[in-house]
């Protein structure tokens, strides 16, 4: 007769921490069993596997405690791993950034530790035209001796659409992201940039959920702190103008910042101040709001209290928005990027 065998439990997870900046650090969390799935909360509750799931690390800033578990197929689920966090950190302080420092003499890799990359030739919906490239990436169209992201010896991270052969409709740009490698859920972030206004240019700084990777797009929710398009836009009715929208499952809206004599192509800086349901958009000043969006004035599931977003900066070539390069394009066209920064609310 046969033995049944023994069940075991999953290894109970653990939690590692890295300084950020000025008391956060940022929570890792692992567990020693293969394959186990991880589930967490920051609340003091108990999690289960409806609690939501570990995908990346995440900014702690806030006083709170993180409690997780593992499960795995065939094991019963670990015990309880909690730990407390009291930063006590005041209102307004820098608690993370990339400042793009540079002082190796040379143009170098923007952070591995912080910045991943979308790749290949319209990789990500909207009929865009380019091939993003990742550093030191020698795929069709890229060349790493002439890349397409780089921090400048001019301390910017510099995101550069090519047209490696000119009169072709062949295009490079880049696409950086911070997914599974850091995230943060409340806090205002902000980044101060210079934009490339040329037909067919399509720039953006803006965030996406973890958890993508298990519920897909739009249901993730997404936050534009910045869009901008030049050229064919029917909405560019004779004046320079910026978007911040927030999308989710059937919820959808976008605000544009004009104001007379406004620039894109000079260095402004470009914020979110992100509470318990509420979504403020502004440009150059926290106090400077143009665009609020709460789950009251959206239609829609509003998805932005259900865990932490991750980091995207990109510059895309053509699409369905701003449609193509044409004759009057500048290639290279770059997009500056002076400091990305997260404060406590």
């Amino acid at each position: 007769m046969g033995t049944t065998p023994t069940q075991t439990q999953a290894a109970a997870p653990t939690i590692a921490t890295t300084a950020a900046q000025n008391g956060a650090v940022i929570v890792s969390l692992a567990s020693a069993t293969s394959g186990a799935t991880l589930y967490y909360t920051v609340d003091g509750s108990t999690p289960g596997t409806s609690s939501p799931q570990y995908l990346a690390p995440f900014l702690v800033a806030a006083n709170l405690n993180v409690k997780a578990i593992a499960t795995a197929s065939g094991d019963t689920a670990s015990s309880v791993t909690s730990q407390s966090f009291t930063p006590s950190i005041p209102s307004g302080t820098l608690v993370w950034s990339d400042e793009f420092s540079n002082s190796t003499g040379a143009n170098a890799q923007p952070n591995p530790l912080v910045w991943t990359y979308d790749t290949g030739t319209d990789c990500c919906g909207n009929n865009e035209l380019e091939t993003y490239c990742a550093w030191g990436s020698s795929a069709s169209s890229c060349n790493p001796a002439n890349p397409n992201a780089y921090v400048g010896t001019d301390g910017y991270l510099h995101i550069v659409a090519q047209q490696p052969t000119a009169g072709t409709a062949v295009y490079t740009s880049a696409r950086l992201k911070s997914e599974g490698l850091f995230s943060f859920q409340y806090g205002r972030i902000e980044a101060r940039m210079m934009l490339p206004e040329s037909q067919g240019m399509w720039p953006a700084f803006w965030l996406l959920g973890n958890n993508i990777a298990t519920i897909s797009w739009p249901a993730c929710g997404e936050l534009d702190v910045l869009e901008h398009i030049n050229g064919s836009n029917p909405e560019n009715e004779g004046f320079d103008w910026v978007q911040g929208s927030v999308h989710g499952t059937n919820l959808n809206g976008g605000i544009q910042y004009h104001p007379a004599g406004f620039s894109a192509a000079a260095w402004h800086t470009y914020g979110m101040i992100w509470t318990t349901g509420k979504i403020q958009y502004y440009v150059d000043d926290p106090a400077n709001i143009y665009a609020t969006y709460t789950p009251s004035t959206q239609t829609g599931t509003w998805p932005f209290d259900s865990g932490p977003q991750f980091v995207i900066m990109n510059l895309a070539v053509g699409g369905s928005w701003p449609g193509s390069p044409d004759a009057t394009t500048v290639f290279p066209s770059t997009m500056l990027v002076d400091y990305v920064r997260v404060y406590t609310n």
